[in-house]
This record gives C-alpha cells, structure tokens and sequence, in this order.
C-alpha cells in the first residue's frame, strides 16, 4: 500500500511515519480532512508536519497505561478526567494529539467541558504517549505547560516533569510517588500479553486491595 496525503485524502500503511515542511493552514487543512476520524495522527512543530499511523501496538499499550492510571487513582480515590483522543493546538505555534491525558489535580477544570482551549484553560496534569516509531518528545508538551510526560518505548517507561520551562527526566511520577511504575507497568503487560487486559487489571486491583 502506497502512501496517500492531500488536503481531501490521507492513507498511510500501518506504522509509517511521514514528515514535510508545512505551514500552520497546511497542518490544519489535513486535520479538518479526517473528519471525525483520528488516524492518522498528526503533529505541527516548527514550520513541518509529521504525520503517524499507529501500529495495533500502539493503541493497545496506550490503554493498558490508561488503564494503569486509572486504577491507581481508584486505589487511593482520587477523582480525574480523561481524554482519548484529543487535539491539542495552539494556533502557529504548534499541534500534538498525545495517546492519553489526565486532568487529576486539576480535574474540576475539565469536568463537563466539549473544548479546551489551549490558550486559556490549564493543560492536562499527565499525558501518555506509546513511542514505537520515535515519533514523540516530551519537548512537544512545552508549549501547553504540562506538568508531566510519560513516554514509553521499547526500552521501558520514561517519566519527564517539567521544570523551569523544560523537561526533567525523573524516576517517579508526582502524581504517584510511592508507586514503583515501571514494575507494575511491566508486570501488567506481561500479564496482558498471556491472558488478557481484563486479567491483568483485575490482577492489578487486587494486588492494591491486598497492600492497602
């Protein structure tokens, strides 16, 4: 399958990556081109366009640490929003669709709401992003002031908090300090893998039930 882009038209063979110098009214004609549709993913940064169709890897890590997330908050019964999938821009300036985002401290702010908008409302307090073909930074998020990236790869999970205008790379979350994230992540896909997500999951809860 060849690779198809234009303003009426994107096709794109499962885990193709494609970048291109572009303006801001390039990127948002083939945004507004998908309609509804939220594949292939597509990012503005910098004057270029860098468009991602994910591979079934993709979207399946992407909601197991969604899934992840929510059920540690569950555990300690916090409340949070959370958004898939989601386009966040700014516009000249930049776009990002990012896997998973979470409103958690900032929750309220994001109860009930059809539209961010960017400029105004506080960003999510964490997004996800599954980088299997290095499509993602966390330097993306910069321009929205998310406190925290999760980037996972094939080398594991890497947790950026952001400090003084850039990005950190740190070895806990803020969000779950006393969590060892990459163990439980592991084990979770793991567990996935063989026996399914609702598996691993409940498996997960239960782990939390016990230790609390």
């Amino acid at each position: 399958m060849y690779a198809v882009i234009s303003p009426q038209d994107i096709q794109l063979p499962p885990g193709t990556v494609v970048r291109m110098p572009a303006t801001w009214e390039d990127y948002c004609k083939l945004r507004d081109s998908r309609g509804d549709g939220s594949i292939p993913r597509i990012k503005y940064r910098n004057g270029e366009i860098l468009l991602m169709s994910p591979l079934p890897r993709h979207g399946r890590e992407a909601h197991l640490l969604a899934r992840i997330v929510e059920t540690l908050s569950d555990s300690e019964n916090r409340n949070y929003e959370a958004f898939t999938p989601i386009t966040m821009d700014i516009p000249e300036e930049g776009g990002i669709e990012p896997d998973y985002c979470f409103y958690i401290d900032n929750w309220q702010a994001a109860v009930g709401k059809d539209r961010i908008n960017w400029q105004i409302d506080p960003p999510p307090d964490l997004v996800i992003e599954i980088d299997v073909t290095s499509y993602t930074a966390a330097e993306d998020f910069l321009p929205y002031k998310v406190p925290e990236v999760w980037l996972f790869k094939k080398s594991g999970l890497s947790i950026y908090g952001l400090s003084k205008d850039k990005y950190q790379q740190q070895s806990f979350s803020k969000y779950f300090p006393e969590v060892d994230l990459s163990g439980i992540i592991n084990q979770v896909l793991k567990v996935a893998s063989e026996q399914g997500t609702g598996v691993a999951i409940r498996g997960l809860r239960e782990r939390l039930v016990e230790e609390l």
